[in-house]
């Protein structure tokens, strides 16, 4: 028997995360050396999630570089005239 469609959860509904769960926090201080192993597992810091976006370099359009390379075949090719 499944469970009705209108029932599912729907992943797309939710918002993005700005706290780590329990497991993660402890995961991260274990990492830091902030952890000990009688510590309570309860009343953990808050730690938030922080997002970097990433910055992409442009590339060179292939308009402008197809462009570029056409004028420097022209130069070659063709004789400079001298006054």
């Amino acid at each position: 028997m499944g469970l009705h469609p209108s029932l599912k959860r729907s992943d797309n509904l939710g918002g993005d995360r700005s706290v780590m769960k329990r497991t993660e926090r402890i995961k991260w201080l274990m990492k830091k050396g902030k952890w000990n192993e009688n510590d309570r597992v309860f009343g953990l810091p808050k730690i938030k999630i922080v997002k970097l976006k990433a910055i992409k370099k442009e590339k060179p359009k292939e308009e402008e570089t197809e462009a570029a390379a056409a004028e420097k075949t022209e130069e070659t090719s063709t004789p400079k005239e001298t006054k």
